[in-house]
């Protein structure tokens, strides 16, 4: 039993020493690998026949066993890259033939002729009839130039900003509907809602572009204060309706004023006020105010035109009388003669009758009836007219 037991085991101890051999063969046949002697040499392999550990990069050595070996050529790698650099100036790399690089002149060439273009389009410039430009050099104010033709050192070295110093630009402030209100309060403490117009032009374009950081914010803040300080002074009424004109003339005066102290370079060509209505809760009450004044200041003109007649009359009165009273004191007699016909024939032109006082005439004529007999009738008349 105990043989049979030995068998078994020295047979797998056979097996696995045979498996130890083939492994270290396979590693000797390994590119990384060598054989199981000892030593190296300086080329990183054993010495004798079978080197150890190689680089399998590197091209093989001819008769390594010799001592005198020849000089290892260059490895695959470099022969690699060498390819890929190409073999002559114009080869591509890769196996790929690509362009010859241009030479020296021709780049040459191609920098004159980008510089020339570079000048061309950022020294000249046309400036037209309605504009004017700002040039600045490196950021900084420089000069302000006409329309024409103007040169400039190239871009970025002086650059040319154009504004346009002859369109008036206008500037609703509020909007005639009840989604933008602008109230503003009168004098005489009432609330009005005002939409406006500013309309201004550039004067000075380099005080314009340089000399206020929002030029359009400022006007719009200056015109706002103008128009409530302006306001103030005026009465409700005043303000909708007789004071329009006198409101947008100070309003002007004033903008004017306030732009000119903050050197703005603008100038304001007038104020038109396109809406001053009371507040929509208070509408219908301000409207039937409005009526009532209205009806008052006729009223007032009906007077007056009435007192005006009066009194003209009176002063024709007064004049004729005075002529009279000159007559009279040459003629009195005669003048108080006349005076009487002429009183009795003011007073008697509306009688329809006649009286005669001559003795043997006809103490009475019915003048009036022999002219209502001899007069057509009203009914002939009627359809005749019609």
């Amino acid at each position: 039993m105990n043989n049979m037991d030995n068998a078994p085991q020295s047979s797998r101890r056979i097996s696995g020493v045979k498996r130890f051999l083939s492994g270290i063969s396979t590693m000797a046949n390994s590119p990384w690998g060598g054989s199981g002697d000892g030593g190296k040499d300086d080329k990183g392999g054993k010495p004798g026949g079978d080197s150890g550990p190689r680089n399998p990069w590197l091209q093989p050595v001819e008769d390594r066993g010799s001592r005198d070996r020849k000089p290892r050529g260059p490895s695959a790698l470099d022969e690699l890259l060498k390819r890929g650099r190409g073999s002559g100036g114009g080869g591509g790399g890769f196996g790929v033939n690509l362009p010859p690089m241009p030479s020296a002149k021709l780049w040459s060439w191609a920098l004159v002729a980008f510089l020339a273009l570079w000048i061309a389009f950022s020294s000249f410039h046309v400036v037209p009839p309605e504009k004017e430009g700002v040039v600045t050099s490196l950021g900084s104010y420089s000069r302000t130039v006409g329309p024409g033709v103007k040169f400039t050192l190239p871009s970025p070295i002086e650059r040319i900003q154009m504004e346009d110093v002859r369109q008036i630009r206008t500037m609703p402030i509020g909007t005639p509907s009840a989604a933008d209100e602008n109230f503003v309060l009168t004098r005489d403490q009432s609330i009005i809602d005002l939409a406006y117009e500013v309309r201004w032009t550039i004067r000075d374009p380099e005080l314009y572009i340089f000399q206020l950081a929002d030029p359009d914010g400022t006007i719009r803040e200056v015109a706002e204060s103008s128009m409530r300080a302006t306001i103030a002074n005026f009465t409700l009424v005043q303000a909708i309706g007789p004071g329009r004109v006198e409101i947008e003339a100070q309003v002007q005066t004033r903008m004017q004023q306030l732009l000119d102290r903050y050197r703005a370079g603008v100038s304001i060509q007038g104020i038109a006020i396109r809406q001053a209505d009371p507040p929509q809760e208070v509408d219908d009450a301000f409207k039937e105010v409005t009526a009532a004044q209205q009806k008052r200041e006729s009223d007032i003109n009906l007077a007056r035109a009435y007192e005006q007649q009066v009194l003209e009359r009176a002063r024709g009165d007064t004049a004729a009388f005075d002529k009279i009273y000159e007559q009279y004191k040459l003629a009195p007699g005669v003048t108080r003669q006349r005076l009487y016909y002429e009183t009795m024939e003011n007073v008697l032109s509306n009688v329809d009758k006649t009286i005669v006082e001559p003795r043997g005439a006809t103490t009475f004529l019915p003048l009036s009836e022999l002219q209502r007999r001899t007069a057509p009738p009203p009914a002939a008349t009627t359809k005749g007219g019609q």
